[in-house]
């Protein structure tokens, strides 16, 4: 029995009492005149005393019948609240006279209890439609409780800081590094790792309620791949742009280049004196026109990159043939547990022929070592190529289109490979190495998980 109802208990017996004194001291009066006049009548006493036990008897009966009509009435009333107070709204009073107090009691108390099962309905509803929204936002929303320790976590919270529910709940928002994010202004952009994931992040902070104690809210939106997303799709443009003017002038001029060549091969043999420097020249622009043509067919592919065809992929036997592919260096495969990835092994090759052929690159320069290597970590695949060469000199444009730091580079490589990986919900990162020279390119993807492919797996439309 809770306080109130402890407290509530003098009263009711108090109530009680005043019932059964108030029908007794209503009946007094009658039955003490009853009692005169009968002891005035000339009657035997055996049937004075018989009346009189009689009188009294059906007296205090009355009294005692209606206490237990009342408490009866009061308990009935006591229960229905009860079962109410501790959730169950199916249970309803029986209907008393129709026009009666009790009738009225009964009728708001079922009332109630249908509102409030009516109510409880609708708060279990929106609360499933709250969790399946939290669900499938692609923010990661954590709630702390007053002691700064996580409370709840969703799933894009999860995926971005690589576990489960089960490992980061209790957590203290220092062992998360989200701390900083508890104080200070209520919305914020930082440039962080978080998880497994380098990127630029929204922080948002709210407070709310919960049992009258201050809790905090923190929303965590990855502006990383939208603004990936948006830089695609404009140099895919530019791109589209590009290929389709500087096509129309290529064509005329190789072709007109190459019937240029053969008058002058023909004119050759009347005696013209430099008809082989103009060869030459026509030669010249005959070649660079083909080689400006395979280069924008090349870029082409940033434009065309189709949507993945996912299917089971095993590292292992992924790397072994990629490094089987590379024949100027030695490269060394570091052995490690075999893991499974949910991905287009096509793709994925291709990203990783470009990884490894440009750490190749680098180390021929020193003559320095390749080694690639791979390893499972919270629910993500994490495959290392790392090489012996000079370094990254700037790591801000490298995935950026056109931009190359090789003198005879496309500079679509690394811009195509962080395509595929966005396609697959990936990430591409490059750091240079800190005790050692040479640098390392890291590719995470899940691991043997259904695909959510970006927009920037889509096909371009022309």
């Amino acid at each position: 029995m809770d306080p109130q109802t402890r407290r509530g208990a003098p009263k009711a017996r108090n109530l009680e009492l005043a019932l059964t004194l108030l029908v007794l001291g209503g009946g007094l009066p009658a039955v003490g005149v009853s009692l005169w006049f009968l002891w005035r009548q000339d009657l035997a006493p055996e049937v004075r005393w018989t009346l009189s036990v009689v009188l009294v008897s059906v007296w205090l009966a009355a009294a005692s019948a209606a206490r237990q009509l009342a408490v009866r009435s009061l308990n009935v009333v006591a229960n229905l609240l009860g079962a109410l107070r501790e959730g169950d709204y199916s249970i309803r009073g029986l209907r008393a006279k129709s026009g009666s107090s009790m009738a009225m009691v009964m009728r708001e108390v079922n009332d109630l209890g249908s509102t409030l099962q009516r109510q409880r309905t609708e708060a279990v509803e929106s609360t499933v439609l709250l969790t399946h929204v939290m669900e499938e936002i692609a923010v990661a929303v954590f709630a702390f409780d007053p002691d700064h320790h996580l409370l709840l976590v969703n799933k894009a919270g999860e995926q971005l800081l690589g576990k489960t529910e089960e490992e980061l709940l209790g957590i203290p928002a220092v062992g998360l590094g989200m701390d900083e994010y508890l104080s200070g202004e209520a919305r914020r952009l930082t440039d962080r790792l978080m998880g497994l994931r380098q990127g630029r992040y929204e922080v948002r902070r709210a407070l709310f309620y919960r049992e009258g104690r201050p809790h905090n809210l923190i929303v965590i939106a990855d502006l990383s791949q939208a603004l990936r997303e948006e830089e695609q799709a404009a140099w895919q443009r530019i791109v589209r742009v590009l290929s389709h003017e500087i096509n129309n002038s290529l064509t005329p001029i190789k072709s007109i280049a190459h019937s240029l060549r053969r008058i002058v091969d023909r004119a050759g043999t009347a005696g013209f004196d430099r008809c082989d420097e103009v060869s030459q020249g026509l030669s010249l622009i005959e070649e660079r026109s083909g080689a400006l043509g395979r280069f924008l067919r090349a870029y082409a592919q940033l434009a065309r990159l189709p949507k993945p065809q996912p299917r089971l992929v095993s590292v292992s036997e992924l790397i072994a043939r990629i490094v089987e592919l590379e024949k100027r260096l030695p490269v060394k495969m570091i052995p490690s547990a075999d893991v499974r990835l949910m991905a287009d092994s096509d793709q994925l090759e291709q990203a990783l022929i470009n990884l490894v052929r440009n750490a190749v690159d680098a180390s021929l320069e020193t003559d320095g070592a390749v080694s690639v290597g791979w390893l499972a970590q919270g629910g993500w695949a994490e495959i290392t190529i790392d090489d012996e060469g000079k370094g990254l000199p700037d790591t801000s444009n490298l995935f950026v289109p056109f931009f190359t730091t090789k003198p005879n580079g496309s500079g679509i490589g690394l811009a195509l490979s962080r395509q595929i990986a966005d396609a697959h919900g990936g990430t591409i990162t490059l750091e240079n190495h800190v005790d050692a020279a040479g640098c390392r390119a890291a590719l995470r993807l899940p691991v043997a998980k259904a695909l959510e492919t970006s927009s920037a797996g889509q096909p371009a439309g022309n």
